[in-house]
């Protein structure tokens, strides 16, 4: 430190000092509280972007669910499709047409 002409070393007043330590506590408790802000929120944003995914994979889930759908229900539209479905589910068949059925036993006429 400086020593003015007298040799002495200048004191601060009290005030002075007592205006630096008021500041540096003010700075210390917003630093603080800034820091306990941020970690508070990074947390949060990563519970909701995890949330947001599994959100997101619902939604392709069901949007790929209801296209095929739409499709079962286009096909659904077609008589020769319901023609089908009726004579594998239900054995129906068309008057005068005469089922064929290959058994799986095996060929014997060879």
């Amino acid at each position: 430190m400086r020593s003015n002409k007298t040799g002495q070393v200048p004191v601060k007043p009290a005030g002075a000092r007592r205006r630096i330590r008021l500041w540096m506590s003010f700075m210390i408790v917003f630093i603080g509280w800034a820091g306990y802000t941020y970690f508070a929120q990074a947390g949060e944003i990563g519970a909701k972007s995890e949330q947001m995914y599994q959100y997101q994979a619902s939604k392709s889930a069901s949007e790929q669910s209801l296209n095929q759908l739409k499709y079962e229900l286009d096909r659904l539209k077609d008589p020769e499709y319901i023609g089908q479905i009726a004579m594998k589910k239900y054995g129906l068949y068309k008057p005068g047409e005469i089922p064929v059925r290959i058994s799986d036993s095996g060929s014997q006429n060879d």
